[in-house]
């Protein structure tokens, strides 16, 4: 089998191409700097340079290939659903050009709202697409990724987690790893066809209150959950440098879900999945936010 996939160096990326070739095969990566590769993996994948914002270059790079990891990348600008708009194009020429007949997508929870939840609007756009081209796709609903915590590591040291949501809101909570593994699982797979959704919600749904006291048992710092307003997170991701419309578009990823939002894809065995956010938050975040002299 021929795999492509897009975002090879990101938090789920990464993880793919290393199980990929653990599995024996030699994916074709898509990737806008083939050195951010991991210097190991860089012989036992075949790197593509390409824009995934380029139709022709996207093209270009999956020519041959029988199956997809499709992930929209990232948006800096100041129209991230038009960004997402043009990933989108070039997943769509890809698949129709090539004849790319199996696609595992990395959605997100949410998507299925189709509109007012912000960045995952952009998500929701895809999975239309995709799903108007008749082939084998799944589309994996995600949940939230333990490596937002990165995010707020200042915060974090300061014994602060800092949200809009209310404190109480339980939601899915999901490492990295654990989707790539999904999506591996379902790029390999024989055993489906048409189009499918995969939720991928973690071992548990969490509240702020319930990360905040696992983070603390986990780092060895004392942390509290804290509600603010959404002026007041505007105003941080505008100082992290976001433009307006990207900090509109963070926020309604969280005020398009915290209105008796519940996902379509309910918590089951095949959406559980095993790590744990204390084992993640130890091996990823203590060193980085324990007290002096407990790192």
């Amino acid at each position: 089998m021929r795999v492509a996939v897009t975002t090879p160096t990101g938090n789920v990326g990464h993880h793919v191409v290393g199980m990929l070739v653990r599995a024996g095969l030699r994916p074709r990566v898509l990737v806008r700097e083939p050195g951010r590769l991991a210097p190991e993996l860089r012989d036992q994948v075949d790197a593509v340079r390409a824009d995934q914002y380029d139709p022709a270059a996207v093209v270009a790079a999956t020519r041959d290939v029988d199956a997809l990891f499709w992930v929209d990348p990232p948006s800096d600008g100041e129209d991230p659903l038009a960004d997402y708009a043009r990933a989108t194009e070039s997943v769509v020429r890809a698949v129709t050009d090539n004849g790319i007949g199996r696609v595992v997508f990395q959605s997100s929870v949410g998507a299925e709202k189709r509109h007012g939840a912000g960045e995952i609007d952009g998500l929701a756009h895809t999975e239309t697409a995709l799903d108007e081209l008749g082939i084998d796709v799944t589309h994996l609903r995600c949940g939230y990724f333990f490596t937002n915590l990165e995010l707020q590591l200042h915060a974090l040291r300061a014994g602060v987690l800092q949200v809009i949501l209310p404190l109480d809101q339980a939601m899915a909570w999901v490492a990295p790893r654990d989707i790539a593994e999904v999506a591996v699982t379902r790029l390999l797979s024989r055993e489906w066809s048409g189009r499918c959704v995969q939720a991928v919600h973690g071992p548990a749904d969490l509240t702020w209150r319930e990360v905040a006291d696992i983070l603390t048992a986990a780092t060895g710092r004392q942390i509290e959950a804290e509600r603010i307003t959404d002026d007041a997170m505007r105003a941080q991701l505008r100082q992290a440098g976001m433009t307006d419309g990207l900090v509109e578009a963070v926020l309604g990823m969280s005020t398009g879900l915290r209105e008796d939002f519940v996902p379509e894809q309910p918590r089951t065995v095949q959406s559980t999945t095993p790590t744990l956010l204390g084992g993640w938050a130890y091996d990823h975040l203590r060193h980085r936010i324990a007290p002096s002299g407990e790192r």
